[in-house]
Order: structure tokens, then sequence, then C-alpha cells
């Protein structure tokens, strides 16, 4: 077996290094010997892959890169690995742990033979308090990684809702792709069918009487397309009647076209017009025309009624992406949550969930740049439909309250949405951590621990509005405050 490589740490002089320290952002304005008597700093040697930072074994410091290059890596619920970050010489990192007071969450190690200097906590706490250009640099820093863990974690939970949106557009848009298809292939199968009957028409005779028959039923059938319904067995004895005169009028396929016929209406009754005009021989092509022009149009009908589903989903989808859009514009909240519902609709028939809506606020529109919003619903309802047992029922509540606000500039007033789900609950000692980044009371692999947390950044940040949650077993209600006049601040 090979010798490992491990790092080497040696401690030196600050003066030493002053050439290399100038290219270093905190000691662009002040000479490393003006640090209050800070004079010394541990030197590091780390071989390529060699780990600087830890999260098994942390060692919390303020490093300094001299020479070589290194990377932090974290590791994902999923086993995955994410690259966040790169680091060159003259940069800097390590401050956003000792400012905030966390543990490391992410592998630090050098991509090749990398040289750095590190500065305890004690040294760096020092450093803070003695200069205020330094701690001015070190905050601006930190400002700047924040914001880009925020970015980068908003971005991993976009993709996440997106995510979930592809697999209900997939399912959702099976079904009326099939129906659509079928109908089709089946219209087809009605028009050659047409064109023959229509053909044995041509090579007899017709009378007069004979077309205005037909012409009657033709505009019977059209108009009486859509018929009270009948219960199963009301139904089931008028097609029995109905393929039994036909059968003994010598129809042909008899019991095949009863139902059509019976669907828009007619009765033996009302077929009498055609005994009359057709002699027995002749009364099976034009009833059976007759079915094939009025199933032909149910067609079409399903085909109209497949195509705007598939419609509806594609604007629901249009809807969410265009809420990334960063406008002043009259946002409708009723509108964005029925998209979510929409394309989410497979997940609720899976476990045969029920949504009840009560639209009450009114208006339902808000005025605001924010964006995102989504995102929230989103969020929101897929983890109602995950906490509900099968069979559940899915509340959605909105309604207008007055806000407090000094301000007179605007009729002051918030939308509140209110999402409830029955399941389980909320364990009360999670409660109160549900909103922090990482933390998820779902099932390893089952949650990423950000959705709560990006839906309570985009609410306050986004909308300038609030969410709070309230559980109890058989009852968890998040309630979203939007104010309805509100411009979020320019990012």
């Amino acid at each position: 077996m090979g010798n490992v490589q491990q790092s080497v740490t040696e401690t030196v002089s600050l003066g030493d290094f002053a050439e290399q320290l100038r290219n270093v952002a905190i000691f662009s304005a002040i000479a490393p010997d003006e640090l209050c008597g800070l004079s010394q700093a541990e030197l590091v040697h780390v071989p390529a892959n060699g780990n600087i930072l830890d999260p098994d074994a942390p060692v919390l410091a303020y490093w300094i890169v001299l020479e070589g290059e290194i990377s932090a890596d974290r590791v994902e619920k999923d086993g995955s690995v994410t690259r966040i970050g790169v680091g060159k010489p003259g940069e800097t990192f390590g401050e956003v742990l000792l400012l905030a007071g966390k543990t490391p969450t992410v592998r630090v190690f050098a991509t090749v033979p990398s040289t750095l200097l590190r500065f305890s906590e004690s040294d760096f706490w020092d450093m803070m308090a003695c200069q205020p250009s330094i701690r001015k640099v070190i905050l601006s820093h930190m400002s700047q990684r924040m914001q880009a863990y925020q970015a980068e974690a908003a971005h991993r939970e976009k993709l996440v809702s997106l995510g979930t949106l592809a697999a209900g557009l997939m399912h959702e848009l099976h079904n009326p792709g099939s129906a659509a298809k079928r109908a089709a292939s089946q219209l087809r199968t009605n028009l050659l069918r047409l064109q023959e009957l229509s053909f044995r028409f041509c090579d007899h005779k017709t009378t007069p009487e004979q077309i205005t028959c037909m012409r009657d039923l033709q505009a019977e059938a059209i108009s009486h397309a859509h018929v009270t319904a009948m219960s199963s067995l009301e139904q089931s004895d008028a097609e029995e009647a109905m393929a039994e005169w036909l059968d003994s009028a010598g129809v042909e396929n008899a019991y095949k076209i009863a139902p059509t016929l019976v669907g828009i209406g007619l009765n033996p009754q009302a077929l009498e017009c055609t005994k009359a005009a057709f002699s027995n021989d002749g009364l099976s092509d034009p009833l059976n025309w007759l079915e094939s022009l009025v199933s032909s149009v149910s067609l079409v009908d399903s085909i109209e009624e497949s195509i705007t589903r598939v419609s509806d989903l594609v604007m629901a989808v249009k809807k969410f992406a265009y809420d990334d859009r960063c406008t002043l514009r009259n946002l409708d909240v009723h509108d964005s949550i029925q998209s979510t519902i929409t394309i989410l609709g497979h997940k609720m028939r899976l476990k045969q969930i029920e949504v009840v809506k009560h639209f009450d606020a009114n208006p339902a529109s808000i005025h605001t740049n924010g964006v995102a919003l989504s995102q929230v619903w989103t969020n929101l309802v897929d983890n109602a439909i995950d906490a509900s047992p099968d069979g559940g029922k899915i509340e959605v509540h909105t309604w207008i309250e007055p806000a407090n606000s000094e301000s007179n500039s605007l009729p002051k007033s918030n939308l509140c949405v209110a999402i409830t789900d029955h399941g389980s609950g909320i364990p009360s000692d999670s409660l109160e951590h549900i909103f922090e980044p990482f933390y998820t009371t779902k099932p390893v692999g089952k949650g990423t621990g950000l959705g709560l947390e990006i839906v309570q950044r985009i609410v306050t940040q986004n909308f300038g509005g609030k969410i709070t949650v309230d559980s109890r077993p058989g009852n968890t209600k998040f309630v979203v405050s939007l104010p309805q006049h509100n411009i979020a601040p320019s990012a």
C-alpha cells in the first residue's frame, strides 16, 4: 500500500508573506504589522485531495489561499455531491462559519497541492476588533456568500418544484392525449363507414319523402345531442326496447347502434316516420348512417374536450413560468392557486384526495412586482398531499383582512390564503424548526429540507408578507398573508 500524504503545518511570521498578502482583500489597505500585535499565523501545506475542512472533524478558522486551488463540495441527502465553490490564490474563506457560529456542512479540500495561511478563531476575532477595514471586507464577503447560498438554495428548490410539476404533467397529459387518440381512431372508422353508406344511397333512387325524413332525423339528432341523463335502469330498459324494435325492423347492427340512438333521445315512436318512408329492407342504411353521424359528432366533442384539457395544462405551466417576471403587475392569487391544483391533480387522484376551495377573497389580486408565488403554492399543496391519508381532504380558503399600517398612501389590506390538511400533524418539537434550512420531518430521501425555508423567504422578501403554521393531529394549517399593494425592494 502506498504512503498517504498528510498536511504539514508550521508557525510563520506574517511579515515574511507581506508581498503575497498585498493581493488579499483584507490586507489591501493595511500592512501585516498593523494587526494590533498579531504577527504570526499557521502555514498549512495540503497535498492534492487533502482535507482542509472536514464536517466529521471540524476546526473553525479563517483561511487565506496563497498557492494552488481548493474546492468545496456538499454531500446531498441522496448521496450526490454538489460543487459549491472553488478558491484561487488571494481568496479567503471561513468567516461565514465563524460569524454565524455554525458547524461546517461541506468538505473543503485541495484540488492540487496547495499552501494556505490559517488564523485561529481567537486571532480572527482579534483582527475583527482592531481593524475597521478588515471588518468591513470580511462582513462584505459574508454578505456576498450568504446571498450566493440563498440564490443556490432557491435554484435547487425551484428545480425540485419543476420536477414535481413535470411528473404531474406526464400524468395529466397522458389521459387526455390517450382519449383524443382513441377518439380520432374511431372517428376515422366512422368517416369511412359514412362514406360507404353514402355510396349505397347513391345506388338507390331516393324519394323526396325519404330525403325530408332523413333531414328531420339529422336535425333532431344534432339538437338533442345532450339530453337529460337517465338512471342506469331506465337507460338499460330504453336501449333494450330500441334494440328489439330495430331488430324486428331488419336493421343491421341493431344492438350496436341502439345505445347511440337512445343517447340522443330517440325512441321507437320517433322512428315510425323512418319506417313509413323506407321499406323494411331499406331502413337499415339510413339508421346506421344516422348512428355514424351522431357518433362522429360525439367523438369530435371528446377530442375537443381532450384538447381543451391539454390547453388548460399548458396555460397552467405558462403561468407558473411567467410568475418569474419581475414587473409591477396585478397578480390573480386564485388563478395562481388553481394552476397549481391543476398540475398536481394526478397526485390527488392517486390518493383519492378531495380539494375543497373556499375562494372568499374579493378582489383576489395583489399589486406587486414579487416573483415565484406559484412556487409557494406548489410546496404547500404538495406537502399537504403527502401528509393527507388516502381518501382525505385538503381545504384552501382565501379571505381579505385589514392590515395594520401607519401609512395612508394606499388602502391597506392583506389577502390571506390558508391551506389545511387533516393528516397526523407536525410534532410539537419540530414545529419551531420547520422553516429552518435542511430541516425536514419527511423520511430520508423524501424531502430536501429546503421547501418551507424557500416558501418563507419568497413570502417575506419577495412579497412583504408573512406565513404562520398551526398544527395538531388531524389538522395542520399554513396561513400566508400577502399585502394587496406591495412593491418588493430591488435585488
